[in-house]
């Protein structure tokens, strides 16, 4: 699954407004890539994690991952027929995340806009 990462600004759709219970939101084209990447390369009823893990050039990464079942504490959102699990203390440094998918030149991927990344490298796959 392509995790190409980027925290600048999104401009589709309505304002999210982030909470507890939902801290991140994905965007239409998210949700089917996310439908299609379970089909390609997980094993149906997986769900994707996501999650914040040390490492980098700014001090963070995102992590996607498939995963069966949720662990004690998780959160898990459903975005039409996509479920989505993300740890607590992920959930911290993702609160108020747009998760979207984009088909560009400079390649495809998902992107991540953060508004709790002070700082991004230019890579954009890792924020401190």
């Amino acid at each position: 699954m392509s995790t190409q990462t980027d925290s600048t600004s999104c401009s589709s759709g309505p304002t999210f407004m982030a909470s507890d219970e939902q801290p991140i939101t994905l965007t239409p084209s998210a949700v089917e890539a996310v439908r299609n990447a379970i089909k390609a390369e997980g094993q149906p009823g997986d769900s994707l994690r996501v999650s914040v893990v040390g490492g980098g050039c700014s001090g963070y990464q995102y992590n996607l991952d498939f995963e069966k079942e949720s662990r004690m504490g998780d959160l898990t959102l459903q975005f039409e027929d996509v479920q989505i699990i993300i740890d607590p203390i992920s959930a911290g440094y993702l609160k108020g995340t747009t998760i979207d998918y984009i088909s560009g030149l400079q390649g495809t991927g998902f992107k991540f806009d953060n508004p709790n990344a002070k700082r991004t490298c230019g890579c954009g796959s890792s924020f401190s």
